[in-house]
Parts: structure tokens; C-alpha cells; sequence
């Protein structure tokens, strides 16, 4: 697991589009960062809202969830090369140490195994390089029906709700 860096700008802003459509994700600031089919990677910035720890200055883990929970729905659906509703079915983390006080944290991620109604994915939350996580993660999302929409076609009816 390793982060291969932007692969692709363009793809990169589209994707940008669609997260933000998102309150939690809007709100904990989370932006892609690299998307790519093998690895995705969502950028959550140093805040000090997100603080857990007021002594230690340390992030709340539900952020490093967030993170991890919104970059696995990524991986999926650039799987898929389409969007598609679904909801988390199982979610296990191992936090293995705490983020760094002040530093963006990474969430990378894979969709390993995409069936028809469920997908398969792992990852990791880390700083520098997802060889020394922050966390390490799996899940299993469930697809839960409704039509299944491009990327193309979401990003146009995301610029017809503009003002």
C-alpha cells in the first residue's frame, strides 16, 4: 500500500464534485487526493475542531473512521466507474497509534472484491506512508439498490443544482 501520488487532476476534481456532496464529509473538510483503481487516497486536514485529546492535541478517532468510512465508498465506486447507493455493512479498524497533533491525515484504500451486492475493501490512515499507519482497516458495504449513476451524468446534474 503505497501512495502512488495524483495520477490524474482531472479525474481528481470530478471526484472532488461528488464527495462534496456530502455534509460530513463537507464539514470534516475530507478531499480527494489521489484516485486511482488501485488505491484511493482522501486527504483530512489538520483542524482543531477535530481535536479528541485537549492535552495531547490528537485527533478524535471517529475522524480517522470518517476518513477511512468515505475513502473506502471512493475506492468502490471508482471500481465500478459509477455511482451507486450502498451503506457500510461492517467496519473494523485497528488503531495501531495516534496521529500526529497538527498533521493532514491520509485515508488510502482498495476495493479488492466487487460482487453484485456486496463490495470488499481495506486500507489505512497515515501521514507520510501507508507502510507506517495511523490504522489499518476492512470493510464490507452493501449495495442497496436504485440506479446506478456515471460519473459523467453525476457530475452534470451537480452543475444544473448550482445557482
Amino acid at each position: 500500500m503505497s501512495d502512488p501520488g495524483q495520477a490524474d487532476d482531472s479525474l481528481v476534481r470530478k471526484w472532488q464534485q461528488i464527495t462534496v456532496i456530502s455534509a460530513y464529509s463537507r464539514e470534516l473538510g475530507l478531499r480527494p487526493h489521489s484516485v486511482r483503481p488501485d488505491w484511493c487516497v482522501i486527504r483530512a486536514p489538520s483542524d482543531p475542531r477535530m481535536i479528541g485529546n485537549p492535552e495531547t492535541g490528537v485527533v478524535h478517532g471517529g475522524v480517522i473512521t470518517a476518513l477511512l468510512d468515505s475513502c473506502y465508498g471512493l475506492a468502490i465506486f471508482v471500481r465500478m466507474n459509477k455511482l451507486r447507493a450502498m451503506a457500510t455493512l461492517d467496519l473494523r479498524i485497528d488503531y495501531l497509534k495516534p496521529a500526529t497533533p497538527g498533521r493532514d491525515i491520509l485515508g488510502g484504500a482498495v476495493c479488492y472484491k466487487l460482487g453484485h451486492e456486496l463490495a470488499f475493501v481495506r486500507g489505512a490512515a497515515y501521514h507520510d506512508s501507508a507502510e507506517d499507519p495511523i490504522a489499518t482497516s476492512a470493510a464490507i458495504f452493501m449495495f442497496t439498490g436504485g440506479p446506478a449513476m456515471s460519473l459523467e451524468a453525476a457530475v452534470k446534474a451537480l452543475e444544473g443544482l448550482k445557482p
